[in-house]
């Protein structure tokens, strides 16, 4: 019981300071403090230790003795050239490759820093310069060059894990665009902008064929690597700014006026997804056995009927709820899968699975792979071995083979009645005065 008690706190103590925990936050200039108050302000609530530094600071640093001092690292710095201190690009892709997440905010005139983080990460930024122009979908406030997008909530992935309920105004966009690859199954594409929409910069005429043309144009992009940490990638830092937030919303080619945008609400989800307090899920339990029993045997025989049980559980604030899901299926795998089934919901984030082993006996594993957009990556094996029947675990007389039964008695039957005739058969033999 007490031991039951001390993991339940340990978890308890885990998932709080995952909901929150050492951020650090580079900025270009102190006054992006006062201009995205909201947001900061936002993060401390819920419990996020912000640490602000110019990101140019000589003294920055990601980790120290091989351990990160933060969990998560916020860039809101568009036009850096290159981090001060120990910080550049390889030590935050190290940072990402030990699990620490991060959300980065650019802008038309990012920096090299930045574009090489980017690329990193699968994204590509515009040139230097390069604005996102929408001639049909800009703000009526816009300054003329139609560089103020309002993006519609249609527009965005559909993942209500990731950016929330997508029920919300239009949001307001001015910044430069994104462009990922399509084939890679890592990125997701957040918020796209509308078909008339296209990156250029606005003070040249349009002689080329711009980098990004119409939902090909990402606003806002994000990456789940393979060890589930998380990158989000904004052309815009005016997105997350106190003006964004609370801005009025009206198309200047016409439509429906708010009063405020939906740029607050989105931000939150997304800083949400990207922190690990959304689509976090775990296994939980793991249970087998054959049908009848209630413990995993040594090693299981061919043919037996078999039951598995996992137990699935997602983070929600300071603890772990069920997951409900209808979609998680279980292989059991030796080098192929000889079974794949969809596994059945019974409850309390609980799934079952009941088959027939194959008649081939190995190594094999239970395996479930679960991968979906939003959540971690759930892998679970447990490995097993299944050997053959035994000697005595054979039938004793196969119906196919009564021909050959019947076939070995009437030669034995044969072979008796030979001898019987055999050893009492006399001739009558003649005497000696015949």
């Amino acid at each position: 019981m007490e031991l039951g008690r001390s993991i339940f706190c340990f978890l308890c103590i885990f998932t709080i300071a995952n909901a929150g925990g050492p951020t650090l936050v580079l900025l270009d200039n102190l006054a992006i403090k006062e201009t995205h108050s909201i947001f900061f302000k936002w993060l401390r609530d819920r419990d996020y230790a912000l640490t602000f530094k110019l990101a140019d600071d000589a003294n920055l640093v990601l980790s120290k003795y091989g351990e990160f001092l933060y969990k998560h690292l916020i860039i809101f710095a568009p036009s850096v050239e290159e981090f001060g201190g120990a910080l550049n690009v390889d030590s935050i892709t190290e940072f990402i490759d030990g699990g620490g997440n991060v959300l980065v905010a650019g802008s038309s005139n990012s920096g090299d820093a930045l574009r090489e983080l980017a690329s990193e990460c699968g994204f590509e930024i515009d040139e230097e310069g390069a604005t996102v122009i929408d001639h049909l979908n800009y703000d009526i406030n816009d300054g003329g060059h139609h560089t103020t997008i309002v993006a519609d909530s249609e527009n965005l992935i559909n993942a209500p894990v990731i950016v929330g309920d997508k029920n919300v105004p239009p949001l307001l966009y001015r910044g430069t665009g994104l462009i990922a690859d399509v084939d890679n199954p890592l990125v997701l594409r957040l918020l796209t902008a509308s078909s008339s929409a296209y990156s250029y910069n606005p003070d040249h005429p349009v002689k080329e064929y711009p980098h990004a043309v119409g939902r090909n144009t990402l606003l806002i992009a994000a990456l789940q690597a393979r060890n589930n940490a998380r990158v989000l990638f904004s052309g815009s830092l005016y997105f997350f700014s106190d003006e964004a937030f609370t801005s009025s919303v009206q198309k200047a080619l016409g439509g429906n006026k708010f009063d405020k945008s939906g740029n607050e609400a989105v931000a939150k989800a997304v800083t949400q997804w990207v922190f690990k307090e959304h689509g976090v899920i775990r296994v939980s339990t793991v249970n087998h056995h054959r049908i009848g029993e209630s413990e995993p045997p040594v090693a299981y025989t061919i043919m037996e009927d078999v039951i598995y049980t996992i137990t699935v559980e997602k983070l929600s604030g300071d603890k772990w709820i069920p997951y409900e899901a209808n979609d998680i299926q279980l292989e059991f795998v030796r080098i192929d899968p000889f079974i794949r089934m969809t596994m059945t919901p019974s409850g309390y984030g609980r799934y079952e699975a009941r088959f027939k082993i194959p008649d081939v006996y190995g190594v094999y594993q239970f395996k479930v792979d679960y991968n979906r957009i939003g959540t971690t990556h759930l892998y679970s094996t447990t490995q097993v071995s299944v050997r053959p029947l035994e000697h005595t675990q054979y039938e004793r007389f196969i119906p196919s083979a009564y021909p050959y039964y019947v076939s070995a008695f009437s030669m034995m039957g044969g072979v008796f009645l030979f001898s019987f005739v055999f050893l009492h058969y006399k001739d009558n033999s003649k005497s000696k005065s015949e």
